[in-house]
């Protein structure tokens, strides 16, 4: 059976046999039987993760061991409220640190837990769950992620993109004046405005199931 450790840009964590092209952590959040628990986060430090790093090998979900969670593409991460880890993606962490540099105005480049922090004030609540916040959908750069109809969309090209645990519907028009609901924390917006472009997985090839071993 799949782990309860795949995420939806909504921030819902599922178990579901596709795990996608990116892992990511928020510290330690299941127990000794791989169960989540109820927390979703145990530090700020949200992160997006290569599936593969220097041949190292990992028992998901193991005893006193951070959570591994997968995500279908980079922006689907993003609009959960992560970011590129310093270590196993260094060259994606400069790049979104030195958007985010432009994009704040700022002097020096960010420290990776003041971004943290900002990020972690945008993307929840004080119940736990996400926070959003309406905006112009023409005003949206692509990678960012909105509502439709209750369905969380891709921002690309113009256009939107539905988003399913299997990959991408077929691309819908989209009034640039209609307001929408933004799932993107409003920082990553700006990041993604100021020329961070995320890994966005519009192949299907790469979306088959894990190995029951693997899970």
């Amino acid at each position: 059976m799949p782990l309860r450790n795949r995420v939806a840009p909504t921030g819902e964590i599922a178990a579901v046999p596709e795990r996608g092209a990116f892992m990511g952590n928020r510290g330690i959040l299941h127990d000794e039987n791989r169960r989540l628990g109820r927390r979703r986060w145990a530090h700020k430090a949200w992160l997006i993760c290569r599936t593969e790093f220097r041949n190292r090998h990992r028992t998901v979900m193991a005893p006193r061991r951070y959570t591994e969670l997968f995500f279908l593409d980079e922006a689907t991460a993003i609009a959960a409220g992560h970011r590129p880890c310093h270590e196993c993606r260094r060259a994606d962490f400069l790049a979104w640190q030195a958007a985010w540099q432009r994009a704040q105005g700022l002097d020096a480049p960010p420290r990776a837990p003041a971004m943290d922090a900002r990020l972690h004030a945008e993307r929840t609540l004080p119940g736990g769950g996400q926070r959003r916040q309406e905006s112009r959908f023409g005003e949206l750069p692509d990678g960012a992620f909105v509502l439709r109809d209750g369905a969380a969309c891709l921002v690309h090209g113009g256009r939107l993109h539905p988003w399913s645990w299997q990959g991408y519907g077929a691309p819908l028009p989209c009034d640039p004046a209609a307001v929408v609901t933004l799932l993107t924390p409003p920082s990553s917006v700006a990041v993604l405005r100021f020329g961070y472009r995320p890994a966005i997985n519009f192949s299907a090839n790469a979306l088959k199931p894990l190995a029951e071993s693997d899970n």
